[in-house]
């Protein structure tokens, strides 16, 4: 993307204010992620026993990409399902056109 569209988003994470630069229609997307990135690692300050801003960045980077790899597989096994079934589907279209074709009758050319 050219530096033309790009602007400057202002995001806090931690009580710590960053100022990332971006193209405008994807700042929503970075500000939910944003929030989420802020709200785990909150959590592992405050539960985790975590200390250190960059062990808490660590290990929330580590839980994100954790999520993500996991909801990278269920989607491999459903694209596998979802594969399958249309590989049926498309076996049965053509077991009924093949039948279909069987009873068509010759026509009489003379």
């Amino acid at each position: 993307m050219s530096d033309v569209n790009r602007q400057t988003l202002d995001i806090k994470i931690l009580d710590k204010e960053y100022q990332i630069s971006s193209p405008e229609d994807e700042f929503a997307r970075l500000q939910e992620s944003a929030r989420e990135l802020n709200k785990r690692m909150l959590d592992l300050k405050k539960n985790g026993g975590i200390v250190g801003m960059e062990r808490i960045a660590v290990m929330a980077a580590l839980n994100m990409s954790y999520d993500l790899l996991k909801e990278k597989q269920q989607h491999a096994k459903y694209q596998e399902t979802v594969n399958q079934y249309v590989e049926r589907l498309k076996k049965r279209l053509d077991d009924v056109m093949d039948k279909d074709r069987q009873l068509e009758l010759p026509t009489d050319q003379t």
